[in-house]
């Protein structure tokens, strides 16, 4: 009898190590680490990344691994909650070509999971390049990102909590047996109606991925310790790939599996907004310094994009991920920082109604026939002396298209967005990942005890019985 398809993974999930990938894989594996972990640290402030310390700091549990941003330790499962919430709590975590926000679930997952394991950082890197070879792969499996959201009405997101448990799995050390039942188990616990995009304030955006990290770690604790889920939750009927497979689906999930290293498809963001607002914000701001364009000099901007990037953000609730008002912001502004948060106060410019009105999304024939899944616009600024002028981009900036990041940039990012952190020591502690014999040595740099004073104050406020 042939090996079911979830034992195959499992196996192989089971046999990888760090002396296996390749450098460069190593390297960007690095840079994804940090760029996470910066980002749930800078998202500690924001209100997703708020509400869900105070939310596990109630709970309780082991001190197993930090909540970023705090002095706070919990128990793994939940700071895997929190650190996920908290790393797309504002936009500025990064994204991937197949689509979604792999590192907000897969990264936080593999780190909490690290801690608690007392994992070296060498077994880290190789459980989140793990973790992106099984997510993605899965999600591309099942129609990609607009697949699944269009046929399912699910954010594909929640196929990482999969992947969460398997590099999870990897972490513990278990028997490829046992990564079976943890992937069964993962999906009891995640999902994510697409609707969830209609909230105002991304809150339950950013804690899908939280959801998701949590699951998959919760289902390698619970599968070490017996649990029991499908044998074979890929490959069975009415499992994960009958379900929401697409054609081919088994052949995508192990094709290129330790030669074609998933993570290498990661891109890193420069703008706090919906990737698909990247490439726009570029063009139009390339074109008012190119032309020497006065922001009230423009009549009209129509921004061509693919028709799926279209209906991602445009006039959205949620501000960030709303191509109006951002780009709105940008040519008011001159650019997009990411240590500011433009709303509610640019409201009360008197110029951003009028010019946001004059933002025109469309569909444009030739970005949907050459990348319909792509994030590149067209964008189009014409000014009240009858100018026209255009410019394309394909892949923004920090898109792996374009080589992805180099540590400079990296260094630099998060000096502007985190001017009052120690950067500096975030960049090395990631860049000698590999020969950290504790995680805790990376993840111990990203703490705030003022953060972590807040929320026990807030805890204690909130379960204290009021007072006549």
């Amino acid at each position: 009898m042939s090996e079911s398809m979830t034992l195959s993974l499992a196996r192989y999930a089971a046999s990888t190590s760090l002396e296996r990938i390749p450098e460069e894989v190593r390297e960007r594996a690095k840079q994804v680490i940090l760029d996470e972990l910066a980002s749930a640290h800078f998202g500690r402030e924001q209100p997703a990344g708020t509400l869900a310390a105070q939310y596990v700091a109630g709970l309780g549990g082991l001190p197993e691994a930090r909540v970023l941003g705090t002095s706070l330790r919990v128990s793994a499962p939940l700071a895997a909650l929190a650190n996920g919430t908290a790393g797309h709590a504002d936009e500025i975590d990064g994204a991937h070509v197949v689509g979604g926000h792999p590192g907000a679930t897969l990264v936080h997952a593999a780190v909490a999971m690290a801690e608690r394991q007392s994992a070296t950082g060498a077994e880290l890197l190789n459980a989140v390049v793990l973790g992106y070879d099984i997510g993605v792969r899965l999600i591309e499996a099942c129609g990609g990102l607009f697949g699944v959201k269009e046929r399912h009405h699910l954010n594909a997101d929640f196929l990482h909590a999969v992947a969460a448990a398997v590099a999870s799995s990897r972490l513990m050390g278990l028997a490829a047996e046992r990564y079976c039942h943890a992937m069964a188990l993962a999906t009891f616990q995640a999902s994510g109606l697409v609707a969830l995009f209609q909230e105002k304030r991304h809150i339950s955006k950013a804690f899908c991925n939280g959801q998701y990290a949590m699951a998959g770690v919760s289902a390698a604790l619970m599968a070490a310790t017996g649990f029991e889920g499908c044998d074979d939750i890929l490959g069975d009927p009415h499992g994960l790939l009958d379900a929401w497979g697409a054609e081919g689906a088994s052949e995508v999930v192990t094709r290129g599996l330790g030669r074609d290293f998933a993570v290498t498809g990661a891109n890193f963001k420069f703008v706090r907004a919906g990737y698909p607002i990247h490439a726009p914000v570029e063009a139009a701001l390339s074109l008012v310094a190119r032309h020497a364009i006065g922001t009230g000099t423009i009549s009209a901007v129509e921004v061509g994009m693919p028709a799926r990037a279209l209906r991602v953000v445009d006039d959205r609730r949620m501000r960030n991920i709303c191509l109006q008002d951002m780009l709105a912001v940008a040519l008011l502004r001159g650019g997009l920082k990411l240590s500011e948060t433009p709303f509610p106060t640019v409201l009360d410019d008197p110029a951003f109604a009028p010019l946001r009105a004059r933002i025109t999304l469309v569909v444009n024939p030739l970005l949907e026939a050459q990348a319909p899944h792509g994030r590149g616009a067209l964008v189009t600024i014409r000014t009240q002396d009858g100018r026209t002028v255009s410019e394309r981009v394909d892949h923004p900036r920090g898109h792996s298209a374009r080589g992805g990041v180099t540590w400079d940039e990296l260094t630099a990012k998060w000096h502007e967005a985190s001017p009052e952190q120690d950067v500096d020591s975030w960049i090395a502690g990631a860049r000698r990942l590999d020969d950290l014999e504790h995680v805790g040595q990376l993840s111990n740099l990203f703490t705030n005890s003022r953060s972590a004073a807040l929320i026990r104050g807030s805890r204690c406020r909130s379960s204290s019985p009021s007072m006549p």
